[in-house]
């Protein structure tokens, strides 16, 4: 076999190695962009539907297409390509109006129009109050601290979608608020560990977020390990990973 002839092969090899990775590159752009996102969860203002190192896929098609749903979020255009707005009681990843470099997750509790309000620590929405209902406490276990009871609730909002709340303190900063009123085309979130989320209610920091914003829908948890733990510590996941949390649908 001549020189020539293995050069032309490892440089045909080569070639495909290098057309296969473009390839599959371009497939993980396209399911990124179009299809799903992998998310992690880094703080705890969505327990306990949500905790720190859960991972999510977020379908990007849930809502439509904004500029946000691109890699590097370049401003190519404005408004949204087949757009569909949420429904209350979402869970929505969203870039933060405030900073849109940023992305936090939170619940869909106030629609266009919509007149939200805290009052004694019960959620009111166009001047009603929220069913709840207590349940046994969340026990709270984070690493390195004594075990703590927190009060629990089960929420339900007017459409029927239900989920749970953690009450950390009676009476906390945002238990009683102003009345907000959502403007045309925003949204108003709120994490479900109502004293320990900075969400809609605090308008200097988060306030409304308009429906450009939204990144897509948080749908199934792929995986999840202990807070403080890190996926890629292999060798720990007999004793880190949470396996009951893993394939979970996100309600």
């Amino acid at each position: 076999m001549s020189v020539t002839t293995n050069t032309k092969r490892k440089e045909s090899g080569f070639g495909e190695t290098v057309r296969v990775i473009i390839h599959a590159l371009i497939i993980a752009l396209v399911i990124r962009t179009f299809l799903f996102q992998p998310f992690n969860i880094p703080s705890g203002s969505m327990k306990e539907t949500l905790l720190v190192g859960d991972y999510l896929f977020v379908s990007k098609y849930s809502y439509g297409y904004s500029h946000y749903s691109i890699p590097f979020s370049p401003p190519i255009f404005s408004g949204r390509i087949l757009g569909s707005p949420p429904d209350r009681g979402d869970i929505v990843v969203f870039r933060l109006p405030k900073d849109d470099s940023t992305d936090y997750i939170k619940r869909v509790i106030g629609l266009p129009g919509d007149r939200i309000q805290m009052i004694g620590g019960v959620l009111h929405i166009n001047g009603v109050p929220v069913k709840r209902e207590r349940l046994e406490d969340y026990i709270e276990t984070e690493e390195g601290e004594r075990a703590t009871r927190v009060k629990r609730w089960r929420e339900t909002l007017p459409n029927g979608v239900s989920y749970t709340t953690l009450d950390l303190v009676d009476n906390g900063f945002y238990d009683n608020t102003q009345e907000y009123h959502v403007p045309p085309g925003s949204y108003f979130m709120m994490g479900d560990n109502r004293d320990n989320s900075t969400d809609s209610r605090v308008l200097s920091q988060v306030g409304y977020v308009p429906f450009e914003n939204l990144v897509g829908r948080a749908q199934i948890i792929f995986f999840s390990v202990a807070e403080g733990a890190r996926a890629w510590q292999v060798w720990l996941w007999p004793w880190t990973v949470r396996w009951n949390r893993l394939f979970t649908i996100v309600r």
